[in-house]
């Protein structure tokens, strides 16, 4: 309902043989690129700001372009990029990116892969990722400690900057290795570039960031390498064979674009870096030990294609353990109500729901209620006019329910701010004069931000905190946000002090508070809401433990200060307090 600009996405490509085999074999020299645009094509829903591509051939001779860069940005961008790529860009190694901006930073500039140049080859890097870090002040810090003078303050920059200087040192660490064997001139140049440890690289430059990653990269020498985050927060997954080795974001991406079943696909682990070397050999390396697996709830709920099998059966899961909540908020009454879902991403929630009431031995009313009928151009007005061309996104099947007889259950993946359930999905929905409105979310309360890579809303704009801050006031609890903001101030690493915010309060009371700031002034329809409890979630998606944004509980100390600051930021500018 309320789309979450989340993660970017990534795919990699290693062809293993001549490119002689494959134009033979597949009939094109364009076998690799035309993969990568599949692989690009099937993850368009992880990023739709930007995209970009890269490539590396390893047969170009000195004195011609060797490795090669295309940018877009626009919800085009994948096919803007494609569009000018000519035979220039035949290659053995492809990278792809799509950016979605968790900063709020538009322009080509900050869209991936990010090149750093240099005559050495081994020395040329190509970096993007799908991440966020979180202690990106103190990784400058370092730099410039060194002697260094970034020219940018951002964590895509300043990790290409890190790597890049530590990708220096592993050349200059081969350089006097290949000296000391008596080798001179191109003999060192070669030496080098089949012997890069990208490992020594990535040991001495990961361990200073604090987030949640996905990282590739590519050098000029032939190295292309993926890590994952110790966390385990974002996901990445590869496949090889004879021909060729390849990395996604996403399992069924592979699966799709290569014809592999499920069992083929293996998944990247925390803290692990899957490394080909120039030769085409595979390696994986235990960059960082594996910390206390936070796997990123969000991608299993609402994030990921849903074609993923296991991704299919726990949002199923996770409408049907609603039913019980459902049938209470309705007091049993399923002959007078209709079931139906918030297009697009809730509707596989919604067949587990209804197949959850079914179980119970009912017949269940189905109707398509709400569409998602165009996208307005609502940025083009502000105020009053915005919030009613905002009002029209989506539209109702007038005759659906019987009016004041019918109950009307509706499902979502989420709710976050609010803002489309009070300007548009209530007022439409009471059009229709149903008796009673359960308003139901597949996932648990979202209370906190997210920092490890998904845009979501600032602690201010979320619903449950505003329904919580709400309660504190109401009750005279002004001690509480007192104290949670010394603790704030004073210990912000010792804890996520703002989960005090909520404990006082049942899930019920917020739930009665949040619907009080959402109903539109005239609503006729009484609504309830029932939302995913943590337990319901962690039973659909098991081995999906991060949950941050519904528990507090971040996995990372930058996660836990950043949540600490965003409160101490709007108790000063939104508040206008000094405690």
């Amino acid at each position: 309902m309320e789309p979450l600009k989340h993660e970017c996405g990534v795919a990699m490509i290693r062809l293993l043989k001549p490119l002689s085999y494959y134009e033979q074999k597949y009939g094109t020299w364009r076998y690799g690129l035309d993969k990568l645009y599949l692989m690009m094509e099937k993850q368009h829903n992880r990023g739709q700001e930007g995209a970009g591509v890269a490539c590396v051939n390893l047969d170009a001779p000195a004195g011609e372009e060797y490795m090669f860069r295309e940018r877009s940005e626009g919800k085009d961008a994948i096919t803007e990029v494609f569009s000018r790529i000519d035979t220039s860009f035949a290659g053995n190694l492809y990278m792809g990116h799509l950016r979605y901006s968790t900063t709020g930073k538009r322009g080509l500039q900050y869209v991936h892969p990010f090149l750093r140049r240099n005559n050495w080859r081994a020395k040329n890097l190509c970096l993007c990722g799908n991440f966020n870090m979180t202690n990106i002040d103190e990784v400058f810090h370092l730099l410039t400690s060194q002697g260094q003078s970034p020219r940018i303050l951002g964590d895509s920059y300043i990790t290409l900057e890190l790597m890049g200087h530590r990708l220096d040192r592993e050349v200059e660490r081969l350089y006097h290795e290949a000296r000391e064997k008596g080798l001179e001139g191109i003999q060192i140049t070669n030496y080098i570039d089949t012997h890069v440890e990208m490992g020594n690289v990535l040991r001495s430059t990961m361990p200073h960031f604090d987030g949640g990653y996905v990282m590739c990269g590519l050098t000029g020498s032939g190295e292309m390498f993926a890590m994952r985050d110790p966390w385990g927060i974002r996901p990445a997954f590869w496949y090889q064979d004879d021909e060729l080795v390849v990395v996604a974001s996403e399992r069924p991406v592979l699966q799709t674009t290569f014809d592999l079943p499920t069992e083929a696909i293996v998944e990247l682990q925390p803290g692990q870096s899957l490394i080909v070397r120039k030769s085409g050999e595979v390696h994986l390396q235990q960059i960082l030990p594996a910390a206390k697996t936070s796997s990123c709830s969000f991608e299993r709920i609402y994030f990921s294609r849903g074609s993923d099998q296991s991704i299919y059966q726990e949002r199923k899961r996770l409408g049907e353990q609603l039913t019980p909540a459902i049938m209470a908020a309705i007091g049993g009454d399923v002959a007078h109500t209709v079931f139906s879902y918030i297009p697009n991403t809730a509707e596989v929630a919604f067949y587990g729901m209804t197949d959850g009431v079914r179980r119970l031995n009912h017949e269940v009313r189905i109707e398509k209620v709400v569409w998602k009928d165009i996208k307005l151009r609502t940025f083009i007005v502000e105020g009053p006019e915005r919030n009613d061309l905002a009002a029209h996104v989506y539209d109702i099947t007038y005759g659906s329910l019987v009016p004041y007889e019918d109950n009307l259950v509706i499902i979502d993946d989420s709710i976050v701010r609010g803002t489309t359930l009070k300007e548009s999905i209530f007022k439409i929905l009471d059009r229709l004069h149903p008796k009673k409105i359960v308003m139901v979310s597949s996932s648990p309360q979202i209370r906190y931000p997210d920092y490890y890579g998904i845009d979501m809303a600032h602690l201010e704009e979320l619903c449950a905190f505003r329904a919580a801050m709400a309660l504190v006031k109401e009750r005279g609890m002004h001690k509480l946000i007192s104290d949670i903001y010394h603790a704030c101030k004073t210990k912000p690493l010792a804890a996520n002090h703002v989960r005090k915010i909520y404990a006082p309060f049942t899930v019920e009371e917020l739930n009665c508070n949040i619907v009080e700031m959402l109903r539109p002034k005239g609503m006729q329809a009484s609504v309830s809401l029932v939302f995913q409890s943590i337990e319901g979630l962690h039973k659909a998606c098991p081995g999906y433990a991060g949950d941050w944004y519904f528990t507090g509980h971040y996995p990372t100390p930058g996660g836990i200060r950043m949540v600490n600051h965003a409160f101490v930021s709007y108790v000063e500018e939104t508040l206008k307090m000094q405690l």
